[in-house]
Formats: C-alpha cells, structure tokens, sequence
C-alpha cells in the first residue's frame, strides 16, 4: 500500500517535472521566434482557460504586431484582458443574477462577507465531484463570515437538472444561473471557459483566491479564520 502511494508519488513528480521542462522550452521558443505563427500557439497552449497575465503578457507582447492582431492572437489578448479583470487583487465585478426561486441577487448583496464564488453546472462531473468539499468548507466556516454563491453553467430548459443537483449535493447556500450553459453572463463576465472554478473574494470585494480546490481550499480558508 505504501510503495504504491510512493510509487505514485515518484511517478507524479515525474510528469510535473516533464511539463515543466515542456513549457520552460515553449517559452524559450517564443521569446527567439517572435515572429512564428508556432510561438502563438505554443502561448495559447501555456496560457490555457486560466492565463496569470503577470506571466502570460509580457510574453504575448513580444510577438510580432501581426501575430498580435490576427485572429488567433487578438482572442488571446481577450483572455489577457478579462484575466487581468479577475486577477488576485483585482475588484470582482459585480453581477446580478437570479436564484433558483427567480428573485435577482447580486454580489454586493455579499459584501461584508468572504465569498467563494463557485462556477458549476449540474452535467459537469468533476464539479459534483468537488462539491463534498466546497460543502465540507461552508460547513466548517458558515459561522465565521464565510458563504458560497454557486453560478451555475446549466443548460437552456433544464431547470429541473440544476434544482435537483442542488439537493442531492446538499448545496445549501445560494445558486443563481441564467441557464445560458456556456453563455452565461456572469461566467463571460469572469472569462471562465472550463468549470470548476472558482473565485475567493474578501469582505471589501476583492479577488484574495482563484481556483481553490480540495486541501488548497481547507488551507486559505483556515490561513483566514483560524
């Protein structure tokens, strides 16, 4: 049991070093080919869904003005653009949405508080997955200036899907969606372009955590009120 827990460790570890090797090396690649259709998709691929711009900027600004204005390259600078929007420091933007009963509420209804703003939809397995946790952290820190304001990706018609994921997972908190799936408002609003994902925010609005899940949760949330 324990070689294999070592087994895997040792295996992880050597992937993660590997992929580190890969982008230290697609990074060198961009920084001597500025002008190489290939480095705008080599910093595309290491921006992913969820770029830093402290990171990913100063290497898209090093491309060649036309990479930078065709297509490809001025969707990246969008994804720059709303990451810097939601970057940790940043303000949230604000948003209005309505529960599950139709009634509209917003995120400064929340301020004062510690809010972990929970992107999700009912289809997604990996959310439901994460779900036990998210509730394990309100359980634990309901009582302590802390909530969740789920924003859930649900599909156009399917209400009942939403309602009933709710209840299974004991999401007692509050839900608010516009079942756009993908479309909804508040997600282009954050650039969240895969779920699950999350926003940590502090009692005065601000982005304090992005993409807290599992034990990196427990822990923000215990460096705060323990």
């Amino acid at each position: 049991m324990h070689s294999d827990t070592a087994y895997e460790s040792s295996q992880r570890a050597r992937f993660t070093k590997a992929v580190d090797a890969k982008l230290d090396a697609m990074t060198v690649y961009i920084k001597q080919n500025p002008g190489s259709f290939l480095s705008l998709a080599a910093l595309s691929e290491i921006a992913g869904p969820n770029p830093d711009p402290a990171k990913i900027e100063p290497l898209f600004k090093s491309l060649s003005p036309q990479l930078q204005n065709n297509t490809s390259g001025q969707q990246l600078a969008k994804t720059i653009a709303t990451a810097k929007v939601t970057a940790i420091g940043a303000m949230a933007p604000v948003f209005t949405q309505n529960d599950v009963n139709d009634k509209p509420v917003s995120l400064t209804d929340l301020r004062g508080k510690y809010v972990l703003i929970d992107f999700w939809a009912s289809w997604c397995g990996p959310c439901r997955a994460e779900n036990p946790n998210v509730v394990k952290a309100y359980e634990k820190y309901k009582d302590k200036n802390f909530t969740v304001l789920g924003v859930s990706l649900d599909q156009p018609g399917k209400k009942d899907a939403w309602m009933s994921a709710i209840k299974a997972d004991g999401l007692t908190w509050t839900e608010v969606s516009d079942l756009q799936f993908w479309q909804n408002t508040v997600a282009r609003q954050y650039g969240v372009l895969a779920i699950p994902q999350n926003f940590l925010v502090d009692p005065s609005g601000k982005i304090i955590g992005k993409n807290l899940r599992g034990d990196d949760l427990y822990k923000k949330l215990a460096s705060l009120f323990n």
